[in-house]
């Protein structure tokens, strides 16, 4: 129900190549620095946010999607549950064009919130995962 296949493609090929990547670091333990590099891979901008502001994967890092210069078109979520829904709030006022929550990351009021806005949105599904599933 949250990640229909229609809206995961048109996010991943037609939303734009510019990923707010939310929760994203240098510790390369975490699962946001390598589903990062992989949508590098794809071709996709991403831009680190994190509150140490790091450069991650040779782009500059911000400390939250407020302090981030420029437009951004979708924005991946790799915070808990609990935090999610802010950051889905944030993005719609960024002017992101989509929000998309990573495994086990599930919000359902920030889900209505953000459909509501007019974005697309995906919930608990994992872009590195999507991604080279498109070309089957």
């Amino acid at each position: 129900m949250y990640a229909d296949q229609e809206t995961i493609r048109r996010i991943l090929t037609g939303t734009g190549d510019t990923w707010a990547v939310v929760g994203l670091s240098n510790n390369s333990a975490r699962a946001a620095y390598g589903v990062a590099r992989v949508l590098q891979r794809y071709g996709k901008r991403i831009v680190p946010v994190h509150p140490k502001a790091e450069t991650v994967h040779g782009e500059q890092g911000y400390a939250s999607l407020a302090d981030i210069p420029f437009p951004v078109d979708v924005v991946d979520v790799f915070v808990n549950s609990d935090l999610a829904g802010g950051v889905a709030d944030e993005a719609v006022a960024k002017g992101a064009k989509a929000v998309w929550f990573q495994l086990d990351v599930i919000d359902e009021g920030a889900y209505e919130r953000v459909r509501a806005a007019g974005l697309d949105m995906v919930m608990n599904r994992c872009p590195a995962i999507e991604i080279p599933q498109l070309d089957d």
